[in-house]
């Protein structure tokens, strides 16, 4: 029997315990008669302050966002209809390698146990398909009861924070107000520590290929910032005078200033530079890499055959394989083992500093606004410590800016989800609201998941947010449909949907069709939300967006497929 300290609590007010004991600060989602009974816990108790959503998609993608900054995000959604609208986000956290903590308010207990028929079911007796469906996007499920809560609960969050994953849980709905026996003790974050054995074994083994090899780099992908070990790459950098290059997953994870970053590595689409510090480097040391097409240049990357795998609880270096060792753990260790790095010539990034995001000269005055124009302006425009959030489509051309120190990159770039970034907006706002947010995305992302903008500014905050108004969208006229109706989209009056969703908003709103309107909106004080729509042809797209479409297609659809007819696609120049 324990001897640890405990106490009586119910079984909601211990799940929302934990959550604040996680960091979790906020709670977002969409009321139900199945959740509402949490809903009142959490009003009662002050525990967490809740963010009600437009749909429970929404708040799948709000948890995203906030989770990425927070380091964990949690949603309340309600049985069957409520989950099976937020799984999309939520296997987007799974892709993206985010813990988020999705809650359903679930049919009672004594429902299941007799067999009862509620709504929100199938009406056919089944209660577990949600649970299944929920099994192939997340790390860990379950449906708690009286008697496996605490187990389950504590379970549950720690794999979201170990994995770095989401995590699904069901709470029925009559057994939240039900008391059961609870630890006193307080939920630790930690990692299980390393075997010592195979600690010491793989920090020695990497320590070893690094400082004898003369060209080591190192490649990073998103989970150096999700396991933390950013700053200790930095540091082993610095103090081996390695190149360090990120893919587009990890956009802003390592310091773009930082003297040893030679910028994207995209395969065959990576500036020259940057391919010869990767692919001929004789000791690569890779963190967590996960290649797709989107991050390969269409499958273009080569890492050397010999390229050190570190991921967040294993490492392969050459035939061995470690388990049973942390990420960061390793990290630190190899920082702490390496000599310091004799003289070594850095590949130099270009004199912008950034990859082309545009064909052509920018244009000003009076002239028509074009993307080059454009993306040179918003160049222009970033600082430090801003938090950038991304849509899929001609917005990637912010991938090709070199972004100032301490900022904070937020995309959907594995799962491709759009729409994502306008309720991600929401989640980060919420996390950090010190900060300044902008937002950048497309008339038809937008249109997916514009209802938040009203959450946004519900709560009063301040983003900035660029939307490219080009009929539609412009991406997939890339790939295939360059004129064809699939890829409009109706036409909105962007610009007035602030008023429209809050009639007494104080938020600045412009139109912006040439340079000088858009120089005139970047001058604005940011002391409130500010809706940049800048009208541009529908034809116009950075130059490395319309070729990565193109590739696309040819992957996508194979010899046969339409797009090698005439004028069916969206080309560069």
């Amino acid at each position: 029997m324990s001897t640890s300290p405990s106490r009586w609590m119910t079984i909601g007010d211990f799940l929302l315990r934990r959550l604040k004991e996680a960091g979790v600060g906020h709670l977002f989602g969409v009321p139900g008669d199945f959740n509402l009974e949490l809903l009142q816990q959490l009003q009662d108790a002050g525990t967490l302050k809740w963010v009600g959503n437009c749909s429970e998609l929404n708040a799948s993608y709000a948890a995203d966002g906030y989770a990425r900054l927070n380091g964990m995000g949690a949603l309340l959604v309600t049985n069957a209809v409520g989950a099976l609208s937020a799984i999309n986000g939520v296997a987007g956290s799974y892709s993206e390698h985010v813990p988020v903590v999705c809650i359903c308010g679930s049919i009672p207990l004594k429902s299941i146990d007799r067999g009862l028929g509620m709504h929100h079911t199938m009406a056919d007796g089944t209660w577990d398909r949600f649970l299944g469906a929920y099994a192939q996007v997340t790390a860990a499920q379950a449906r708690l009861t009286p008697h496996n809560a605490v187990t389950e609960i504590d379970r549950l969050i720690l794999t979201a924070w170990r994995e770095k994953l989401p995590v699904y849980v069901e709470l029925p709905s009559d057994i939240a107000y039900l008391d059961i026996v609870v630890p006193q003790a307080p939920l630790v974050l930690a990692q299980p520590p390393s075997d010592p054995e195979r600690l010491r074994s793989c920090v020695t083994a990497i320590a070893a290929h690094l400082s004898a090899a003369k060209s080591p780099a190192v490649l990073v992908d998103l989970d150096a910032d999700r396991f933390g070990v950013a700053a200790d790459l930095m540091g082993l950098a610095e103090k081996m005078r390695l190149p360090v290059a990120a893919i587009s997953t990890a956009k802003a994870v390592i310091d773009e200033t930082f003297p040893y970053y030679v910028g994207i590595y995209n395969g065959q689409a990576s500036e020259p530079h940057v391919r010869a510090a990767i692919e001929t480097s004789d000791c690569l040391l890779s963190i967590g890499y996960r290649p797709i097409e989107v991050t390969t240049g269409d499958f273009t990357a080569s890492l050397p055959a010999d390229t050190i795998r570190a991921r967040s609880h294993s490492v392969d270096i050459g035939d061995d394989n470690y388990q049973a060792v942390t990420l960061q753990e390793v990290i630190r260790g190899v920082l702490d083992t390496v000599p310091h790095g004799t003289s070594r010539a850095i590949p130099q990034r270009g004199a912008t500093g950034r990859g082309a995001t545009a064909t052509g000269t920018p244009a000003g005055g009076s002239t028509n606004l074009t993307q080059a124009a454009y993306w040179q302006a918003i160049q222009d425009y970033l600082r430090s410590g801003d938090v950038l959030l991304l849509d899929n489509g001609t917005s990637y051309a912010l991938l090709g800016l070199q972004l100032p120190p301490d900022c904070t990159f937020v995309g959907s770039i594995n799962w491709g989800s759009i729409g994502y970034s306008v309720a991600a907006l929401l989640g980060t706002l919420t996390a950090a609201p010190d900060r300044r947010h902008l937002l950048f995305l497309g008339d038809g992302s937008f249109q997916l998941t514009a209802q938040e903008l009203s959450t946004i500014l519900r709560h009063d905050h301040k983003p900035v947010i660029f939307l490219i108004n080009n009929g539609g969208y412009t991406i997939e006229r890339g790939y295939l449909g360059k004129t064809e109706q699939y890829n409009d989209i109706a036409a909105w009056a962007y610009a007035d949907l602030p008023r429209v969703l809050r009639p007494d908003t104080t938020a600045r709103s412009f139109v912006v069709k040439t340079a000088a309107d858009l120089a005139e909106a970047l001058s604005a004080p940011n002391d409130t939300l500010i809706f940049i729509e800048a009208v541009m042809d529908p034809y116009d797209a950075p130059a490395a967006v319309m070729a990565s479409s193109n590739t696309g297609a040819d992957i996508d659809y194979g010899p046969r497929g339409p797009q090698h007819r005439d004028n069916v696609q969206l080309r560069p120049a």
